[in-house]
């Protein structure tokens, strides 16, 4: 194996890619406004609930419940009727998130020590958010529940309370912004790596040029090696600068070892490199290598637990998730970013993250050189 040759072809696809302006934009600023834009924009973080209110008791009782919710943060009232219709049109128009609708008999049965059922009617199209909703007025209702007690029943309260104390560690404030921020960063990495990979093959057969690299006295191992070394330096040099990017403009936690996390990446980019490579020995032109590498990038995606939790999924399904790359990446760097643990930890996703990139980049290789040949 010549290194000078493969220097050469290295440096050729250096010049190729950035003599072209489109690319300069797409390697340098894209993976940053993907990152500004995705980690504002994917967040199941709730800063304001809106409230429409239908107090029918109109009595003491309904309105220190209502008071509860105007002196949350969360909750804002917008509208306060008598129109249980009105306010129903309202949640169809999406104009209020709830409803809440308190009875006639609310205060009679409280005063009885009986229970006083409070409706509430949410938005269910947008379900994640709907239960997040739902349980933080759950929260506010029992809250307002002891509150009732100690007033009615103050000789009855005497008792021991249990305190409960939680403490959450790795995120303490539970920002979904630290859960999504180190997922996205692995998800911009494997969506350049792909792409560029599988559209550095198939722009050498359009200009022709593939076949004059044949007949060079470059071997076909060397030839794979100048067209991935260029991708896997561009790779780690992006992962350095959205993880800073990450780190300083969102303040997302990096509590682990840079060291172990540039070690993963190259892992990673072993699998990646090779759908890369797969890709082009499979398209003819740009257009069927760009559609055939958001192929892969879907179910990759889908079943990493990026946003869906792999235990919700059916059985079969998770079985195929063991198979994702992506899946045990963003363990791992969940793992690095938030919980600060190291090899003694991650040894089973590291492990498993080399032996799925072998076995792609290996099989890769191998049907590259059968085409080149």
């Amino acid at each position: 194996m010549n290194r000078l040759r493969i220097r050469e072809l290295i440096r050729k696809e250096f010049i190729q890619l950035f003599r072209d302006r489109k690319n300069r934009p797409l390697l340098v600023i894209a993976p940053l406004i993907q990152l500004l834009v995705f980690g504002y924009v994917v967040t199941t973080d709730i800063r304001t609930i809106t409230v429409g209110f239908l107090d029918q008791s109109k009595t003491r009782e309904s309105r220190m419940l209502i008071d509860r919710f105007e002196g949350s943060r969360t909750f804002r009232i917008v509208q306060m009727s008598d129109d249980p219709r009105k306010l129903e049109s309202r949640l169809l128009q999406r104009k209020v998130d709830l409803v809440i609708k308190i009875g006639p008999d609310f205060s009679e049965r409280i005063r009885k020590g009986e229970t006083a059922a409070v409706q509430i009617l949410a938005d269910g199209s947008m379900s994640n958010m709907t239960v997040n909703r739902i349980a933080y007025t759950s929260f506010v209702l029992e809250r307002f529940n002891r509150l009732l007690l100690r007033e009615l029943y103050p000789f009855f309260m005497d008792y021991g309370n249990i305190d409960a104390r939680p403490r959450t560690w790795y995120n303490p404030n539970l920002y979904s912004q630290n859960f999504y921020v180190p997922g996205i960063v692995a998800f911009l990495i494997m969506i350049l790596t792909l792409l560029f990979t599988s559209m550095a093959i198939i722009k050498e057969k359009e200009r022709g040029t593939m076949e004059q690299l044949i007949v060079t006295p470059l071997r076909p191992a060397e030839l794979i090696l100048g067209k991935t070394i260029p991708y896997s330096i561009i790779a780690l040099a992006q992962m350095i600068v959205v993880t800073a990017f990450a780190v300083y403009w969102f303040e997302i936690p990096l509590a682990g070892s840079l060291i172990l996390l540039g070690t993963a990446t190259i892992f990673f980019l072993f699998s990646t490199l090779g759908v890369g490579l797969f890709i082009s020995t499979i398209s003819a032109t740009q257009q069927q290598a760009m559609m055939t590498t958001f192929f892969f990038i879907l179910p990759f995606f889908m079943l990493s637990g990026f946003v869906f939790p792999v235990a919700n999924m059916p059985e079969p399904v998770q079985w195929l998730t063991y198979l994702n790359p992506l899946m045990y990446f963003l363990i791992i760097i969940r793992g690095i970013f938030l919980k600060g643990v190291g090899i003694g930890i991650l040894w089973p996703q590291l492990t498993a993250l080399l032996i799925i990139g072998v076995i792609l980049l290996g099989g890769a290789v191998r049907r590259f050189r059968k085409r080149l040949d």
